[in-house]
């Protein structure tokens, strides 16, 4: 059985983040389909709807690039919703973000996020650390979204 390539799903606000974490994934080889939103709501409703319900798309596998600070909705409260969902919870989370507090980084493992990942300030540092990124993704087996519990 061949391995299913994860839909990177990038939701962070900041437009010239999303654009370098976009180059320095593909810079590392990746040629996975890239999403990227621009705020919390946004992935919200990809996953389940501007109405509330489920319209995710079994079979699909994803990996969540998520920041915790953005308009709307925050990284937070998207990790706790994908995570308290019994059919999108195995999506791994990697929040990507500039925020180092402590308390931060333990309420997101609390809640269920694969890794943490400090983003660094300087830019050559910020693309490197992206870069052995993408070659982690590439080892990364995700399973599929599953069909809603009815």
């Amino acid at each position: 059985m061949k391995k299913q390539e994860p839909i990177i799903l990038i939701v962070d606000d900041d437009e010239g983040h999303a654009i370098l974490v976009r180059q320095n994934l593909e810079a590392a080889g990746l040629d996975n389909r890239i999403q990227h939103f621009r705020d919390g709501q946004a992935v919200l409703d990809f996953f389940f709807g501007p109405d509330g319900r489920a319209s995710r798309h079994p079979g699909e596998v994803y990996l969540v690039l998520l920041d915790i600070r953005m308009p709307k909705v925050d990284g937070i409260e998207v990790l706790r919703r994908l995570k308290t969902d019994p059919d999108l919870r195995k999506i791994p989370v990697i929040m990507l973000t500039t925020t180092d507090d402590q308390r931060e980084v333990e309420r997101c493992h609390k809640l269920g996020c694969s890794v943490y990942i400090q983003k660094p300030v300087d830019y050559d540092k910020f693309a490197e650390a992206i870069r052995r990124l993408g070659l982690f993704v590439t080892l990364l087996l995700v399973p599929p979204v599953t069909e809603p519990a009815s």
